[in-house]
């Protein structure tokens, strides 16, 4: 897969007019909180009790989409030949691959209702399709063969990478409730593949389709100022010409699209009316039922030149590098019965990390998954239900955020996690260092590197965890599903491969401030390959070792200790190590078998920004001589793998990052990265890593 520079690309506008946008939703949020109440008072004569809709608002949908495209393929030049054909757009979604013909994306308009209840307005709109399956290549899009004389037999295909509207809207709003009809302009911008079977030889040109659109939908507020809408359109497009082959062969198309969508909207204030806008409350849920917060984080990060005699397949190349990424989420919870919650985060991924997140142990951009894609893509991270049970003991108020509600909750008490999530959303969390989006970047300083925890290439999988509190000490078990190989997009769908997660958690206070310990251990069960059998393998057969040659169903373990400690108010540190069995090669995480990191985080309070921060850390990465042997012979990791490891040593990396808070809710992060020996090597580095971060949330 390709990489990505940065340039002043329309992608690149849109991710920083995303990040605005949200800030400025977030401001406006804020300020119309402070002045609006949701009980609204006795309204007076001739005015109407029920919700307004007048007004600018912003939101995000996801959908899933349907539809086909005619084609004709036909010679240009003699001898004269054609045949048509058709394929249809629609993927069936698959939960352990996150594929499918489903979609996200971003919309934004303005209302206007008259006296009547008639509402007019304009809305334009941009979706992101999923991630191509690794089994078809396509997200929405279809693919199919076709034999054209003298050519022969070839596969076409047609993927659509992004698509959006520009469209007015007429309803009416009895009630609360607004019903309303939909038409206007829509386009797409997709990329069409053409290959020979004989010879492999393929062309894959852009293209622009125009066309047109028209639906209908219903919307209703759910609690103040948050509408949700469900809404069908069908978007249909007109015959476009793609010429193939240095121009011998041209393929004529058209496009039609249906689509459900589910959407959430901000209503801004109206600055412009003449009154304060009064709305019946009872007509909404309680907040506290319902939990919308957001975020959008876009990191930029680079690295010049460096000493580099040799490189590898999986080296970070010498010659310097700029990458970006960005993404976008949705935090939806919606309280089901007592104590329990189900909670929703679809997210746009972009982006891809230094050497498609390759060619560093203790890589420097958690933000960057194993992945990359230069075009924003739809996804689903998270999907869980989370039931507490309290068991008695002190109440302790707990504050709205993401994935968490507003409430109290009892210092003992039964949390059970069930659904698709990431293991350290639960597991070997630290308050000082394990969020990427608002404090360190490294792999290795916001989770223990050692900690090969199941997931997918984005982090994520399925499982279950229970957490059982009691006083200061708190224990975790869980049971999560692993790829379905080493390192893959794809989970296990017969689970058959598994990991299992234990930790105990200690709380305490240290002269007046607190601080805590645990102890992590993990135990994997599945298919991996050991480093010496690998290199056996090679010797007999003169070849390079590979530890997929000689896979077998057996278990890796590893243990890790974490500490976070307060020193002052606004002073932190903390301190991770772990160990896991560095005779079998890592299943999904990154190729540590020994780790030691450690920091400080401080606040701005002296210096008058309460809101900053300044970190601090340092990690030391090392592996097991078997695992140095097998990457000498020209083995390659998870991440790492420069074709020889004649001189070895540990992987030594220092961050410091500061944050700069434009306000509560934007932020700004500056930060470096001095990596030394990367991936084992002292031939190679050292590496100044720079980056970038803005952040925004609400």
């Amino acid at each position: 897969m390709s990489g990505y520079r940065v340039g002043g690309s329309a992608v690149h506008k849109l991710v920083v007019g995303t990040i605005f946008a949200v800030a400025l939703a977030t401001v406006q949020r804020a300020s119309a909180d402070d002045i609006v109440v949701t009980k609204a008072p006795s309204a007076p004569p001739g005015a109407s009790s029920y919700y307004n809709w007048t007004g600018f608002y912003a939101g995000g949908h996801l959908g899933y989409a349907w539809g086909d495209s005619n084609w004709t393929a036909s010679t240009t030049t003699p001898p004269i030949s054609s045949t048509s054909g058709s394929l249809s757009l629609y993927q069936p979604f698959d939960a352990f691959k996150s594929s499918g013909s489903f979609f996200e994306g971003l919309q934004a308009g303005y209302n206007y209702m008259l006296p009547n209840r008639l509402v007019i307005g304009a809305e334009a709109d941009v979706s992101f399709p999923s991630f191509p399956s690794s089994s078809t290549g396509l997200g929405i899009g279809g693919a199919s063969t076709l034999t054209l004389p003298p050519v022969g037999a070839q596969g076409y295909s047609e993927n659509i990478l992004t698509f959006g509207t520009v469209r007015g809207r007429i309803g009416y709003a009895p009630g609360n409730w607004l019903f309303y009809a939909t038409g206007g302009f829509a386009w797409t911008y997709d990329q069409l593949s053409l290959s020979q079977t004989a010879t492999g030889a393929s062309e894959s040109p852009f293209l622009w389709r125009l066309g047109w659109a028209a639906g209908a939908g219903v919307e209703v507020p759910v609690v103040p100022h948050w509408t949700a809408r469900l809404e069908y359109l069908y978007t249909g497009y007109s015959t476009s010409s793609v010429n193939f082959i240095g121009g011998t062969e041209r393929i004529d198309s058209n496009l039609a699209m249906q689509e459900l969508r589910a959407g959430l909207n901000y209503q801004f204030g109206n600055a412009a009316a003449p009154a304060p806008i009064v709305f019946k409350a009872p007509a909404t849920p309680d907040p506290d039922i319902v939990n919308f917060h957001g975020q959008t984080t876009f990191t930029w990060q680079g690295y010049p030149a460096f000493r580099s005699p040799y490189e590898g397949t999986n080296s970070l190349p010498g010659g310097g590098q700029g990458r970006e990424t960005w993404d976008a989420t949705l935090f939806a919870g919606v309280r089901l019965w007592r104590g329990a919650e189900l909670w929703i985060n679809p997210e746009i991924d972009q982006g891809f990390g230094l050497e498609n997140t390759l060619g560093v142990a203790g890589f420097p951009s958690a933000e960057a998954y194993k992945v990359g894609q230069t075009y924003p893509y739809a996804r689903l991270p998270r999907a869980f239900i989370r039931q507490t049970i309290d068991l008695g003991g002190d109440s302790e108020k707990v504050e709205a955020d993401a994935n968490q509600f507003a409430g109290s909750q009892t210092t003992n008490r039964l949390v059970i996690t069930v659904g698709k999530f990431a293991v350290v959303d639960v597991f070997d969390n630290n308050k000082y260092a394990h969020d990427p989006r608002v404090d360190f970047l490294n792999w290795a300083v916001v989770d223990t590197g050692t900690f090969d925890y199941a997931a997918d290439a984005w982090a994520y999988t399925y499982g279950g965890a229970a957490e059982w509190y009691w006083g200061n000490w708190t224990v975790r078990g869980g049971v999560f599903d692993l790829s379905i190989v080493p390192n893959s997009t794809d989970l296990d769908p017969t689970f058959g491969q598994f990991q299992l997660d234990g930790e105990i958690e200690r709380r305490y206070e240290l002269w007046g401030h607190a601080g805590k310990i645990a102890i992590t251990g993990f135990l994997t069960r599945g298919r991996m390959g050991g480093f010496a059998d690998a290199i056996a393998l090679a010797e007999a057969t003169d070849t390079t070792p590979s530890t997929a040659l000689v896979r077998q169903y057996q278990s890796r373990g590893g243990v890790s200790m974490n500490i976070e400690q307060e020193i002052t108010s606004q002073l932190g540190a903390f301190l991770r190590a772990g160990w896991a069995d560095g005779n079998l090669e890592p299943f999904e995480f990154t190729d540590i078998d020994r780790t030691v990191a450690g920091g400080l985080a401080l606040k701005g309070q002296q210096w008058g920004r309460p809101d900053d921060t300044i970190g601090l850390a340092g990690v030391v990465n090392g592996i097991s001589s078997v695992h140095e042997a097998y990457l000498n012979d020209g083995g390659l990791g998870i991440l790492v793998g420069d074709g020889m490891l004649p001189h070895p040593g540990l992987e030594q990396i220092i961050e410091t990052y500061y944050s700069y808070a434009i306000s509560k809710s934007l932020k700004v992060t500056f930060d470096y990265q001095l990596v030394v020996n990367p991936a084992y090597n002292t031939d190679r580095g050292p590496v100044n890593v720079f980056a970038g971060r803005l952040h925004a949330a609400f």
